[in-house]
């Protein structure tokens, strides 16, 4: 927890216990998304924040004896915060651009919601929204899919994998989630007993059938860790020079190690594409690759392209 991601968080949570007068300690936490022992260290930093001069009627009052003894918040002298912070236009231009990706997959009544909270940003900011592409296959098979989430029926995949290599599975659909520009559907693999993620781009067709779906539980998160989940996904080990240390910044990785006059980073790669493009981007920095053959791709690239350069 950063003291930007604190000062925002303090700077929301005023306004919202002035509209929410004797707030509950715990439900007030989970609006927040944070636990209660957080929400009291906020509370404590909140006694110490007000108007200018920090005299006691300058300060903003909470009845800290009042929420140890029934967990209940109430807040005082801080009229100068009844309003919450609007977006900066950052904020809302990275809100704009991620309901444009959810849009890009949601239909119905979850589409209509995603409209009406386009245009009010649209108009908040006073900017058109830009245009954001998805890898999310084709609209029929979006449909299709989506219908039997809603049905919760069984359907049977055509699917190439990462390797081209080419499957029929059998599964129970759940979600269809957008991740860093990709389309993908969390299912039930029957026959894995597993749960597994599709890229909607490499589905070729859907066939519903009519099993429903049992009782599978709700998928597992699609967070930083969802590489960990996919069969596909092989550990590489690069040793990068010193000033391609960003790429720790950039890209979800396992490990990192600092050596002499070096660093070595530990990552998933689903996608021999995505590593070829990334070596090619690091270049010269690129001590080594294990297993060597990870870099054979972009080996490869290389020397075409410095083929072609020599050729002119």
């Amino acid at each position: 927890m950063t003291s930007a991601e604190q000062v925002a968080r303090l700077l929301a949570l005023v306004p919202y216990l002035q509209s929410h007068p004797d707030a509950e300690l715990g439900t007030t936490a989970e609006v927040f998304g944070v636990s209660t022992e957080q929400l009291l260290e906020d509370l404590n930093v909140l006694w110490y924040c007000g108007l200018p001069g920090g005299m006691p009627g300058d300060l903003i009052e909470i009845d800290m004896d009042t929420v140890a003894a029934s967990g209940r918040i109430r807040l005082s002298n801080a009229e100068y915060l009844a309003r919450p912070m609007r977006f900066t236009p950052d904020e809302a231009m990275s809100l704009v651009v991620a309901l444009r990706a959810v849009r890009e997959l949601a239909g119905g009544h979850v589409g209509e919601g995603i409209d009406s909270a386009l245009a009010k940003l649209e108009r908040a900011t006073g900017a058109p929204s830009p245009h954001v592409a998805v890898a999310g296959g084709s609209e029929e098979i979006r449909e299709r899919l989506t219908e039997a989430v809603a049905g919760k029926v069984v359907v049977e995949l055509d699917y190439t994998g990462a390797g081209l290599a080419p499957s029929s599975p059998l599964v129970a659909p759940a979600q269809l989630i957008v991740r860093d520009g990709f389309g993908y559907l969390q299912a039930w693999s029957l026959e894995r007993g597993a749960w597994r993620t599709y890229r909607l781009d490499r589905i070729s067709a859907v066939r519903v059938t009519a099993e429903p779906v049992g009782d599978i539980g709700e998928p597992p998160a699609f967070g930083p860790g969802w590489l960990e989940q996919r069969p596909d996904a092989a550990e590489v080990t690069l040793r990068l020079a010193p000033e391609a240390a960003w790429i720790a910044e950039y890209h979800p990785i396992r490990a990192l190690r600092q050596l002499r006059g070096a660093i070595e980073v530990d990552l998933l790669v689903a996608d021999p594409a995505w590593l070829r493009s990334l070596l090619l981007r690091l270049g010269r920095a690129v001590r080594s690759v294990v297993p060597p053959e990870a870099a054979a791709g972009a080996r490869e690239a290389a020397a075409e392209a410095l083929a072609a350069y020599g050729a002119e």
